[in-house]
């Protein structure tokens, strides 16, 4: 067993990082036969978008700074996934890091695992991202994610990024999603918790049953 970095970000914003980190700590919180130990990273220093829904294991981090760096990188373990929420136009510097201190290396070696999930949008800005970030990952699993938190049509994507893996995450129920929010609690919790509408708890479990599904055709944590 090696240790295993998921990342999730893009350099463009909007495109809903944080919402799929979200779902996919649920995710995983849902699988202890094939994840021993989770630990989160919300990199939206200094307040935290993700860790007001994981307030018990997520850690906010500057990881534009060494000590963040080192929170992070120096305690990976072999029974541990670590989940990555990086903000906005730091995808990048990101990666340039870990080719930097030899991680990417280590990936080669068979020391470590990272995957990169990367969230793109359908404009020209998200697909000139794919290529760039295609060549700082090697060795790394680069999967695309289209993130359909809106209801606006993705056009598809060029035909030279066809090659790549790509997760699709439908949209949940626009009222449904506003009361999780607003609650400041995880999908699965809000699910749980019969205070709440019967209806829209439904439309978030319906929703969770097909993303987990769409993440298990993935092989994320196989």
């Amino acid at each position: 067993m090696i240790p295993h970095v998921i990342i999730v970000g893009a350099d463009k914003g909007g495109v809903g990082k944080t919402f799929l980190s979200r779902v996919l700590l649920d995710y995983l919180r849902d699988r202890p036969g094939k994840v021993q130990n989770v630990k989160a990273f919300d990199t939206e220093a200094p307040g935290g978008i993700l860790k007001r829904f994981f307030p018990q294991f997520a850690e906010v981090v500057d990881l534009t700074k060494s000590d963040g760096q080192m929170r992070v990188f120096d305690r990976l373990k072999p029974d541990q996934l670590t989940l990555l929420d990086i903000r906005a136009s730091q995808l990048t510097p990101t990666l340039e890091l870990l080719g930097e201190i030899g991680f990417l290396d280590n990936v080669k070696a068979g020391k470590l695992r990272i995957t990169v999930l990367h969230v793109i949008g359908s404009t020209q800005a998200s697909f000139d991202e794919i290529r760039a970030i295609a060549g700082l990952v090697e060795g790394a699993r680069h999967s695309l994610v289209i993130n359909h938190i809106t209801d606006a049509e993705f056009l598809g994507l060029p035909v030279e990024t066809r090659a790549l893996p790509v997760i699709n995450i439908g949209k949940l129920n626009d009222r449904a999603a506003e009361l999780v929010d607003s609650a400041g609690v995880s999908f699965s919790d809000f699910v749980q918790d019969e205070g709440k509408s019967p209806v829209m708890r439904g439309f978030v479990r319906s929703w969770l049953k097909r993303v987990s599904a769409e993440l298990d055709a993935a092989g994320l944590i196989d």
